[in-house]
């Protein structure tokens, strides 16, 4: 299937919504995410149309979500990359040192796994996170569950790494997951 990857608007939030939703029903979603289907139901539309708000990957945002858009515009899968400035804390607790990018949300529905889709989100996050100017990112990172092995494998093919570096999201889980990052190329 032939599918677009660009960045979500923020009109797009019904979809962003629907997306999300399936996500967090996926039988990966308790090792994978660090929000429930019970939870992300209840939110009122304005919090998802806050949401699509806060990632629109243009520039000055906080945040860029990258879609997998089908022939027919339905959504099959999506990325977020979160920027985290230098001197504030990342989303672990733990204060950032030099600007990073965040890469978090990452779904892709199970009828196109396996396709490529993966390695087309994440590279259209990073080619954003590298075009951004202020702040310039030194790196993206992301975490994984350490028992998520195929989200490990196709992390690694796209050029991640791990940093040997652990990370709790209490009260979320009691697992440390795995922190895997990829370095700004070269100019």
């Amino acid at each position: 299937m032939n599918h677009v990857i660009r960045a979500a608007r923020a009109d797009e939030w019904p979809k962003a919504k629907e997306l999300r939703l399936v996500a967090l029903q996926d039988p990966a979603a308790p090792v994978a995410f660090l929000d429930s289907h019970e939870d992300a139901v209840q939110q009122p539309d304005s919090f998802w149309q806050e949401r699509s708000a806060r990632a629109t990957a243009q520039p000055g945002a906080p945040a860029g979500q990258f879609i997998a858009e089908a022939p027919d515009g339905s959504w099959a899968g999506s990325v977020t990359l979160l920027i985290e400035d230098a001197g504030t804390t990342d989303f672990g607790g733990a204060a950032v040192k030099e600007a990073q990018g965040l890469v978090v949300g990452v779904f892709v529905r199970p009828e196109h796994r396996g396709t490529g889709l993966i390695g087309k989100l994440i590279g259209a996050a990073l080619d954003w996170a590298w075009s951004v100017e202020e702040p310039r990112l030194a790196r993206v990172l992301l975490h994984v569950h350490p028992e998520n092995l195929r989200a490990q494998g196709a992390y690694r093919r796209i050029g991640f790494e791990p940093t040997g570096v652990t990370v709790r999201f209490e009260p979320h889980s009691s697992v440390e997951e795995l922190e895997l990052a990829i370095t700004r190329p070269e100019d």
